[in-house]
């Protein structure tokens, strides 16, 4: 059966329940994943990678930042064969539990001056089991959200665990600001004061893990089970029929991913507080600003849900991606005048484009896959799309600078990966409002991209997963 569009008392206090828990679960993964990017733009050169040099020290850094994305595949691989097989919510507790416990040991590590050469690799290793967590994490979250939302409020349904990426940064750069400029500012951040921001990642488990538990499992799920009609091999089925979706979905988000990680993934907060480049501002300054620029993407992400459910997911696209376009070169122009209030501005013009672009993806992810494996293909989707966009965006990004001497190269780089997701998310069709359950999987099978013009016959009885 599908979701009706009236709700009873229960049903809207149990969807409020689920917007909850995907708001803490993804705010507290993405934190864990946010602290160690700005961690990384700071000062991880020095203390893990300082016998390269400066500049490839800061290139090994974001490396190990991008390294991550390479694992996110499996992660997804993982968490979509058993989120289709086993259920929604047991993948969200044991990717928080994956990720929460690798972010607590990274604040735990010895330096490169007391541990030598095994300070990277475990520091690696760690932000490998970091990257594996969040390859799982978002597919689980998405789908909880979605499946759970009347067939007319899937948008902003979607749109909250979206909300978990800009809040997760606004709390890891929020932290970060309190330590460099309170708690331990100067050396002493250098010496313990960083360690604090990820074993507080400790804390925020227990309570993540307690909210997810207390949320029902996903009725769309719940039916695929009572039916026994779970898909034995998920990913192998949606590689065999719904390929070229997959390869468009992930371009959908590699543009959006490559804009956010020029903050998130800490190349800004680099740029801009390199004592020896152009604009040498202070860490907490830009943390502060890093913040307030989290702070606009929330807004403008669940703005967008809400518009995603008025005009549809590929129209909010559309516009994000052109406002991301237009921002592109402004970004740099405002950033390199050094002017902290420049700064600000140039944040929020630049997080408009970016909330547009990312709050509509649960519910068009949610959309194009068949119930049988969507897990998997809202998860493998996602995690492909940020290998191509931000896995190795601030290294990129770091290395054009380095080698033109101007931010110029950044911006037209941004505008290609941009176009790139522009051109994409038009080859899709919108679905919006189309029927999640099992027994609609006929419908869902076909007609998600322009190229694709079958339609299910009227009385076509549900498709037998095999």
């Amino acid at each position: 059966m599908s979701i009706a569009h009236s709700q009873t008392p229960a049903q809207r206090a149990n969807q409020r329940r689920v917007a909850f828990a995907t708001i803490i679960g993804t705010t507290i993964e993405w934190y864990d994943f946010f602290i160690y990017a700005t961690a990384a733009g700071l000062i991880f050169a020095e203390l893990f990678f300082k016998p390269a040099g400066a500049q490839i020290g800061l290139l090994l850094s974001f490396a190990s930042v991008g390294i991550s994305f390479l694992f996110r595949p499996l992660g997804a691989f993982l968490a979509g064969h058993f989120g289709d097989k086993i259920g929604r919510r047991a993948m969200l507790v044991i990717t928080l539990i994956l990720m929460g416990a690798a972010t607590t040991l990274i604040g735990v590590l010895p330096t490169y001056a007391t541990a030598g050469v095994m300070a990277p690799i475990m520091l690696l290793l760690l932000r490998i089991l970091q990257g594996i967590s969040a390859g799982g994490e978002w597919g689980g979250a998405v789908l909880m959200a979605v499946e759970h939302a009347p067939k007319d409020r899937r948008g902003r349904a979607g749109a909250f665990p979206q909300l978990g990426v800009p809040l997760g940064m606004l709390l890891a750069s929020g932290v970060m600001a309190l330590m460099t400029g309170v708690i331990s500012p100067g050396e002493q951040f250098l010496q313990w004061g960083w360690r604090v921001p990820f074993l507080l990642s400790i804390v925020l488990i227990v309570v993540g893990f307690l909210v997810r538990r207390a949320v029902d499992e996903s009725p769309i799920f719940e039916e695929i089970a009572a039916k026994k009609q779970q898909t034995k091999v998920p990913i192998v089925e949606l590689f065999r029929k719904h390929w070229l979706l997959v390869i468009l979905a992930a371009l959908v988000f590699a543009g959006n991913n490559a804009a956010g990680y020029m903050t998130t993934g800490g190349f800004l907060q680099a740029y801009t507080t390199n004592p020896e480049g152009p604009i040498g501002f202070e860490r907490t300054d830009v943390l502060v600003a890093v913040a307030f620029a989290a702070a606009m993407w929330f807004i403008f992400t669940l703005f967008s849900g809400y518009l995603a459910d008025k005009i549809g997911r590929k129209r909010t696209y559309q516009i994000g991606f052109t406002c991301q376009a237009l921002v592109v070169f402004p970004l740099f122009w405002m950033v390199n005048t050094a002017s902290l209030p420049m700064l600000y501005l140039a944040f929020a013009l630049f997080a408009v484009g970016l909330g547009l672009g990312y709050g509509p993806q649960a519910a068009l992810y949610s959309e194009l896959f068949p119930a049988s494996v969507r897990f998997s293909g809202v998860s493998i989707s996602y995690a492909l799309g940020a290998i191509i966009g931000g896995a190795f965006a601030p290294m990129i990004a770091t290395a054009l600078v380095q080698a033109t001497g101007t931010t110029t190269s950044v911006s037209i780089y941004l505008l290609f990966m941009t176009l790139i997701s522009l051109t994409a998310v038009s080859l899709l069709r919108d679905r919006k409002g189309i029927d999640l359950s099992i027994n609609n999987q006929a419908e869902q099978e076909i007609g998600a991209t322009v190229f694709d013009k079958r339609r299910p016959a009227l009385e076509s009885p549900a498709v037998p997963v095999k």
